[in-house]
């Protein structure tokens, strides 16, 4: 058989299978997505061409524009990362929430303004790179530049997500002033706390999120234990929802997996033992009857929606 030009081979992704059982989890408040959508790597997969066709052309404009809707049929829930750059325009959130399919739920990264001490030294902060930051943890700026905008449309908001990257100080000043910072925040929404440094994964931790009913996001990341042992400690759980996001395979960076798994058409590395640790966490927020928020990254394996379909399979 001759394909033309714009055809796509058959698939052998079943979508709407996808979608079904994602549907099912979701009305036992288990919502499962991935993080962000604009992949074209995911194209006769999540994404039909023809939907994106100018002039009989692919256009990937179009795409990233109107990709959000065709999302929303398989999944119930997106992380939103590029929030995690900018505190983003209220013209930008009534295009976002207003363009996007009702049912669609968002959890939204914390600007890094927040939550960055020091600012890496990387060329994107300009002249800031390797200073200390004034804006860290400062609740009256983020109320004011993140969370009013965002309250006519908390009900679409599952969780907001404070990432905090891997840093020098010690575990006790830290959870002493992540602490300080959540007595300051208002309880219209829902908080979760992502920590790169292993050392931080301590009873005064868990301790301080319970009494803030914050959730620890289990995270599989480089420098990371593994999600299994993450999920194994006591206390970990400290709310009554949970957050985990699929990044990266213990080990490798970032980079590494960009180069490598670009642009995330397919599995490359099956991670056996974090898909395991997925499904049992899954299975124990259904026991618990506790919300779960899992997210799993293309850099995780090579290609999100694989991942999500072996782990619910």
């Amino acid at each position: 058989m001759n394909l033309s030009l714009f055809d796509a081979p058959p698939s052998s992704f079943d979508k709407e299978g996808l979608a079904r059982r994602l549907r099912q989890l979701a009305a036992e408040r288990v919502y499962i997505g991935t993080s962000s959508w604009k992949y074209e790597g995911w194209l006769n997969q999540i994404y039909t061409r023809d939907r994106y066709l100018t002039r009989g052309k692919f256009s990937q404009k179009q795409f990233e524009a109107e990709c959000l809707r065709e999302f929303a049929e398989v999944f119930p829930i997106v992380c939103g990362d590029f929030s995690f750059y900018q505190f983003p325009a209220p013209e930008f959130w009534k295009k976002l929430f207003t363009g996007a399919p009702p049912q669609l739920k968002f959890a939204l990264k914390v600007p890094e303004e927040v939550t960055v001490e020091v600012f890496p030294r990387h060329p994107r902060y300009g002249p800031r790179a390797g200073r200390d930051n004034e804006a860290f943890l400062n609740a009256d700026g983020l109320k004011t530049l993140f969370l009013e905008p965002l309250e006519p449309y908390r009900d679409r908001i599952a969780c907001l997500i404070f990432e905090f990257g891997a840093r020098g100080t010690a575990p006790r000043t830290f959870i002493a002033k992540l602490a300080g910072f959540f007595d300051q925040l208002p309880e219209t929404f829902r908080y979760a706390v992502e920590v790169r440094n292993r050392e931080y994964l301590i009873d005064t931790y868990f301790a301080a999120l319970t009494e803030h009913r914050a959730a620890h996001v289990f995270n599989a990341w480089t420098k990371m234990p593994p999600l299994q042992e993450q999920i194994a400690l006591p206390g970990a759980v400290t709310t009554d929802f949970t957050v985990a996001r699929a990044l990266l395979r213990a080990g490798r960076n970032y980079e590494t997996a960009v180069e490598s798994f670009a642009p995330y058409s397919k599995i490359q590395d099956e991670n056996p033992e974090g898909r395991d640790a997925l499904r049992r966490l899954i299975q124990r927020m259904r026991e618990e009857r506790r919300a779960a928020y899992i997210f799993v990254n293309n850099r995780f394996e090579g290609n999100a929606p694989e991942t999500i379909r072996a782990v619910i399979d």
